[in-house]
């Protein structure tokens, strides 16, 4: 599982550049570059979110499902990067967001 650093600090499941959703869907699977990817499972993080919903524990390592065709770091629609950067720091919408470590076959 890749090493995960995500800057999408209004997602939800956004814990000090962490994720604690657990696994995440990169999307683009027409991409030729990164601002043409996106990281599905962002959800924006609303005014009180925090207080009433527990999103869970923040992981250093993530599973990462890839739909980017086109990414030399897809297997199979799996990420094998030793480490992703999901990129959407203020991201209201998750064709906001996008995988900053896309790297066209």
């Amino acid at each position: 599982m890749p090493l995960l650093s995500c800057t999408a600090r209004t997602c939800l499941y956004n814990k000090n550049e962490y994720c604690s959703k657990g696994d995440i869907q990169v999307d683009g699977p027409q991409a030729q570059k990164a601002d043409e990817t996106c990281c599905r499972s962002f959800v924006e993080k609303k005014e009180g979110a925090m207080n009433s919903m527990d999103t869970g524990t923040a992981c250093q390592t993530i599973q990462v499902s890839c739909k980017a065709c086109e990414c030399t770091y897809n297997d199979s629609e799996k990420c094998d990067a030793a480490k992703i950067t999901i990129a959407g720091t203020n991201a209201c919408r998750c064709d906001e967001t996008m995988c900053g470590s896309f790297y066209k076959k």
